[in-house]
């Protein structure tokens, strides 16, 4: 949904990623009290819309506008969506005429036009590379294919079909220009599925925010953004979901922050009766199943959903310094049910609204 985590997030159409952040009733439902108990007293009210269809998730976007400005608060709303769908139609590897489709078919050294949004994620996706000291990076798809093509055959990759994917992956098989892209291996790919949400996301804020919008939230499959002070004048409540069952096991307040958590408790393939990760990493080809849970809240939500995926492949292992550097705040569930730890940033503490309860299975 990495040069060296490979995140199997579709930015798909007609299929169903799932949910990572239990917002969207929560923030549903907080819409609703909120216009019962203030529709008449305060003079803001809360739009809420749930576009269907959008890169094969949910989606829900909300704003807060005087009551007098319901119609530019509609308008804004139709601005993020439409934004949310351009996107969708340039960088879905599920959408056969998708810019990010046409580059992964192309040959070798085959020129491929792409628009500025492409190119834009493209970098961003590269400099994430780099930045995440490999753990992440989006040429991984030709690892994310092998494992699903051995879900459907019911058996594990050989030895040889890895090498020959792992020797598919990294940023030396593509070549960024001014105005398109190049590979020197035809058989290279990208996946955007690890950034993809969280950089859609950021441009919604940002339609929002031109068109006016001083709060409000835009979320795609759980990764979430939100500026301003939510319902009532408060922060807006986010409820993080237990790895391990049904149901949550915190919740975060945030202003102006995103947040997105990576697990492999709903996205997994199944081969002889046993659940792999869809996070891969591509220094080995194998799954990832260490860290069943990540959740990161960073500025944007691009960030947050990078380090989501990288430090589902790095682990806790320096974790304070990883978070200093990138500016970004972590918690980390690790190790099987029954027997897991949890990890946290030192700044996470002012974002949970109590202490984390026990993670029993």
């Amino acid at each position: 949904m990495p040069t060296r985590s490979c995140p199997d997030r579709a930015l798909s159409r007609g299929r169903l990623a799932g949910p990572r952040l239990l917002l969207a009733a929560l923030v549903a439902l907080t819409a609703i009290a909120f216009r019962q108990t203030h529709r008449g007293s305060d003079p803001t009210v809360l739009l809420d819309r749930h576009p269907q269809g959008i890169m094969g998730t949910t989606c829900l976007l909300a704003v807060l506008v005087p009551a007098g400005e319901t119609a530019r608060g509609q308008a804004a709303l139709d601005a993020a969506e439409t934004e949310l769908r351009a996107l969708e139609a340039r960088l879905s590897t599920y959408l056969e005429a998708s810019e990010i489709s046409r580059l992964n078919r192309a040959g070798a050294h085959e020129p491929v036009p792409l628009s500025a949004a492409s190119l834009d994620i493209l970098r961003a996706a590269r400099d994430a590379a780099l930045e995440t000291e490999g753990a992440f990076d989006t040429t991984c798809r030709p690892l994310l294919l092998l494992w699903r093509e051995a879900a459907r055959l019911g058996r594990l990759p050989s030895e040889d079909e890895r090498a020959r994917a792992l020797a598919q992956v990294g940023w030396t098989h593509f070549q960024l220009g001014e105005t398109g892209a190049r590979k020197s291996l035809a058989e290279a790919q990208q996946d955007l599925g690890g950034l993809g949400k969280g950089y859609a996301v950021d441009r919604a804020v940002e339609a929002l925010q031109t068109a006016g919008i001083r709060s409000g939230l835009a979320q795609l499959g759980g990764d979430t953004r939100v500026f301003g002070p939510g319902p009532a004048g408060g922060d807006w409540v986010v409820q993080i979901r237990h790895p391990f069952r049904e149901g949550t096991c915190g919740r975060l307040r945030l202003r102006d922050a995103a947040v997105c958590t990576s697990g492999n408790y709903r996205r997994f393939v199944e081969i002889g009766g046993r659940h792999f990760s869809h996070i891969v990493d591509p220094r080995s080809g194998q799954p990832m199943d260490r860290t069943p849970s990540v959740t990161i809240i960073a500025t944007r939500c691009m960030t947050a959903d990078v380090w989501a995926t990288a430090l589902s492949v790095l682990g806790p292992d320096g974790l304070e310094e990883r978070c200093r550097r990138a500016g970004i705040h972590a918690l980390l569930v690790v190790g099987e049910p029954g027997h897991a730890q949890l990890y946290r940033s030192s700044g996470i503490a002012r974002f949970l609204e109590d202490a984390m309860p026990a993670l029993e299975p």
